[in-house]
């Protein structure tokens, strides 16, 4: 009788080109700093920069006013003064702070009273697995429409979906953030970006013609196919090049147990607060004298309810929280709620050392003007370059991206390059519309990557929680693939629908 052959061990297979490169960016982010040490770091070199572009006398002109940009030195007395008299309201006024703080009240609550991880199991989680990727996805997309509250409130509920169904809650934090991030400029719905951007494209498409009038919609039709686009490409990154890259979830998966009876008048509890809630909220929005709408002109873009969507967010949170709470028996008293208020924050406390640093840095970068002038400068490189047509436009998508990584206020951003290329295109016979919807594509492209963007540090908090040991580099790695496709993909439709001539939004075309 012939002896068995032993089996051989598998040979290690050869990771392909791309596995190599994520993981040389990995390994190379990750073996920078701590964040905070990080942020410290790039805070001395802008001071050390702006004094050395101060001495050699960079400037651009403001193509809006025509006035000289000059960068600014910040490490002369009036600097030093600058810096120390503005440190604490820098950190103060730092945006995402305050924003985190409150949504997070809510959001806290609502996950130590075991409601959001209800909700979830009967009803995101009751779908095919298959879909669960998608809908997370596209939810976060939607959920633009809150601005800059879906930074905080999507990824780390998605987080949660994923561990619910033994997949790595990392993948679904950074997913997430990547779609709302790299989806900024793509929506079924319009929000307050949409006039914000249309208001600045107006004036500067009357450069050219004073009778012009912008309209919040003027790019519809496209964010709403982006919508779709994106979904779709994030979902074939995330199965195809992230998820990989992550270890498989270890840690114990809940099973979808019977609900008991006092969840289930929890849930009841919930729901009519929520309804009731959402009621009221319907009632001050919908008339257009409602009293959440704009006093003057009746808008419900630009109105109370769009700005204080913050505290909005809160109360739908915190509130159905509570009664769910008491309806379950999770919550007995005032204490408890307070409890629990106190734990979420207390959470947040690696956050909150992070944002005093980071505030300095954005702050220090947006003094010393060297964002302006780079912006100005990379226009002006454009021009100079005498592209015409599509590999123009496209040129002009991709200096919005790289510019992108150095201010991420969409709006500032806009301000600076609508007076140089909205007149620009128009004089060549493109309309306002278009050229703003190719600035779109640039500015959300490199936002999932970019360190300016203030809410990276707020991931990389939540990530933490998942998994002390992550670094910078594991982030990036991981976020990288959704710029590169989302920029790929996203070029490939504005080409598309620049060949096709399809209008860009109601009544607005490519061409003037």
């Amino acid at each position: 009788m012939s002896a068995i052959p032993k089996q051989q061990a598998p040979l290690p297979t050869k990771k392909k080109l791309t596995d190599r490169f994520l993981d040389s960016i990995e390994r190379a982010g990750n073996k920078l700093p701590d964040p905070i040490t990080l942020f410290v770091i790039m805070s001395g070199m802008i001071l050390i920069l702006s004094f050395l572009l101060a001495k050699i006398g960079v400037s651009a002109t403001d193509p809006s006013s025509g006035e000289p940009i000059e960068v600014i030195n910040l490490l002369n007395r009036a600097g030093i003064e600058q810096i120390l008299t503005n440190m604490v309201s820098n950190f103060t006024s730092f945006a995402p702070l305050g924003l985190v703080l409150v949504t997070m009240l809510g959001v806290g609550v609502a996950e130590a009273t075991g409601l959001i991880q209800l909700v979830m199991k009967k009803s995101v989680l009751s779908a095919p697995k298959k879909l669960i990727l998608p809908v997370v996805l596209f939810t976060a997309i939607v959920g633009g429409v809150a601005a800059d509250a879906a930074f905080i409130v999507f990824p780390p509920i998605a987080a949660l979906i994923f561990m619910s169904v033994g997949r790595s809650p990392l993948v679904g934090l950074i997913a997430t953030y990547a779609a709302v991030g790299g989806g900024f400029s793509a929506n079924i719905l319009l929000n307050s970006l949409d006039v914000l951007l249309a208001g600045i494209t107006e004036q500067a498409a009357k450069m050219v013609d004073p009778n012009y009038i912008g309209n919040p919609t003027m790019n519809y039709y496209f964010l709403i196919a982006s919508t779709f686009l994106l979904v779709g490409l994030a979902t074939w990154v995330t199965v195809k090049f992230v998820e990989p890259r992550f270890s498989k979830y270890d840690g114990k998966v809940e099973a979808i147990a019977e609900i008991t009876s006092a969840e289930k008048r929890g849930l009841k509890w919930a729901g009519i607060t929520v309804f009731a809630y959402i009621a009221i909220l319907l009632i001050a929005v919908i008339p257009e004298n409602g009293w959440l709408r704009d006093a003057e002109t009746g808008s419900f873009i630009n109105s109370p309810f769009m700005s204080g969507i913050v505290p909005i967010m809160l109360f739908l949170f915190l509130l159905p929280a509570i009664a769910f709470g008491i309806g379950a028996k999770t919550i007995k008293s005032d204490k408890d709620v307070a409890d629990k208020m106190f734990k979420s924050i207390a959470d947040l406390a690696p956050f909150i050392v992070l944002a005093f640093v980071a505030a300095q840095m954005i702050a220090f970068f947006n003094w010393s003007n060297i964002g302006p002038i780079l912006a100005i400068k990379g226009a002006e490189l454009l021009q100079a370059m005498n592209f015409t047509g599509l590999p123009m436009l496209i040129g002009f998508i991709i200096i919005c991206a790289f510019i992108n990584l150095l201010i991420a206020s969409a709006s500032a951003k806009w301000a600076l390059l609508a007076t140089i290329f909205v007149p620009m295109f128009m004089y060549l016979g493109y309309s306002p519309a278009f050229t703003q919807m190719a600035y779109r594509i640039g500015d959300s492209i490199t936002n999932p990557i970019t360190p300016m963007l203030a809410y990276f540090a707020i991931l990389l908090s939540f990530a933490r929680k998942h998994d002390k040991s992550i670094g910078i580099g594991t982030l990036i790695s991981a976020l990288l693939p959704y710029s590169i496709c989302f920029a790929i993909g996203w070029i490939i439709l504005f080409s598309l629908w620049y060949l096709l001539g399809l209008p860009v939004g109601p009544g607005e075309s490519i061409f003037l």
